[in-house]
């Protein structure tokens, strides 16, 4: 689509050869973004996974695309850069580098010139939305990416998280730290060892409200298992499982804490058409139309869910990040005496969980078999 500096729009458009379908994902390499706070330990996370003995070829990429609003700006791939090519290749087969290319074309040549990899650790800036670089992979693997989204990553400073979560930003605006929290798949809660129990278990209490489904892992000096950071697989049919524990484990009501994102939840039976379910997406990711009780806009930063459409024999799942969204068939079939059911999850502002279950219920079906 062209900007506002584009040629007259009445111009002959250029043609865009049809890209080639993209590679299995078992070809692709995963991709998974460490985000986190100033100070929090994000450095240390990579330095560790770099230091173990993993038996990987991991790149590590120090993500220099831009600060703050340049990362909302659409990424022109192969464009407005370079690869920078500062090296820093160890024992273990692991690479360090940086990248001041704005797309994912940089990184693949990076692939291409020094060998393919096992794995892509791609570190933000701790002021980055780390949905805004998540979107350049997770689009880019429909468009034939050697690539793939594998999860987000944020690390929470145990001693300053309560603190910057309810940091508040001029214009009502989401703080940085919140956002980070209500995008991760994992988030690491770092530096426990700086902070009395009671302090931690309000942090605790903190980031679930915020991402009631997200996995929690507690560190000192960000010491993981590897195992745990690597191979999430939060973006594609593999995750289906998993998601479905966690959608039914989910507490659909949790402790007020004054924080201006919550998660909320809810199930209904049924099967929807996959046409009412877009519109009813769209709806909300891109007109906005859905308001809470005060008239404010709902604003949703991540969505999941597992569905049942209308002539699915496959359990569907469904995927969000700020206005991308996606629907995919899982490897679970509903049996001929399941009760079809939809399993909803919204991380955001302004949600009001009553608005959103009856908005969805209008597009349901009610025979629980199609």
């Amino acid at each position: 689509m062209a900007d506002s500096g584009s040629e007259d729009e009445e111009d002959c458009p250029e043609l865009i050869p049809i890209p080639e379908p993209p590679p299995p994902q078992a070809a692709r390499i995963p991709v998974t973004i460490i985000t986190g706070y100033l100070g929090a330990g994000k450095s240390t996370l990579l330095q560790h996974i770099l230091s173990e003995q993993h038996h990987k070829r991991i790149a590590v990429i120090l993500n220099e695309f831009g600060e703050g609003g340049a990362l909302e700006k659409p990424l022109a791939v192969g464009q407005a850069g370079e690869l920078y090519e500062e090296w820093l290749e160890l024992r273990n087969g692991c690479l360090c580098c940086s990248v001041k290319d704005r797309g994912v074309q940089a990184i693949e040549s990076l692939m291409r010139r020094r060998g393919r990899f096992d794995y892509i650790l791609l570190e933000t800036t701790g002021l980055a939305d780390p949905g805004a670089v998540a979107a350049v992979f997770w689009v880019d693997a429909e468009l034939g990416s050697e690539l793939y989204l594998d999860g987000i990553v944020s690390v929470v400073d145990a001693k300053y998280g309560l603190r910057q979560l309810r940091e508040e930003k001029a214009g009502g605006l989401v703080n940085e730290a919140a956002r980070q929290v209500a995008l991760a798949d994992l988030l690491i809660i770092n530096k426990t060892d700086l902070v009395p129990p009671a302090e931690l278990e309000a942090l605790r209490a903190a980031v679930r409200s915020i991402n009631g489904c997200v996995k929690l892992l507690e560190t000192q000096r960000a010491r993981v298992d590897v195992s745990d950071v690597l191979d999430l697989h939060s973006f594609d049919r593999l995750s289906s499982t998993s998601l479905q524990e966690k959608l039914r484990q989910l507490e659909t009501t949790r402790p007020h804490l004054d924080l201006s994102i919550v998660t909320v939840t809810f199930e209904v039976p049924g099967s929807i058409g996959e046409e009412d379910l877009n519109i009813y997406i769209q709806n909300l990711l891109w007109e906005k139309s859905a308001r809470d009780r005060t008239g404010n806009p709902m604003e949703v930063i991540r969505l999941k869910g597992l569905v049942s459409l209308k002539g699915k024999t496959q359990q569907v799942i469904v995927q969000g990040v700020h206005e991308l969204y996606d629907l995919e068939e899982t490897l679970v079939t509903w049996e001929k005496d399941d009760e079809r059911t939809n399993r909803m999850v919204f991380i955001g502002r302004n949600l009001d969980k009553d608005i959103l279950k009856h908005l969805f219920i209008s597009s349901v079906s009610e025979e629980t078999n199609s």
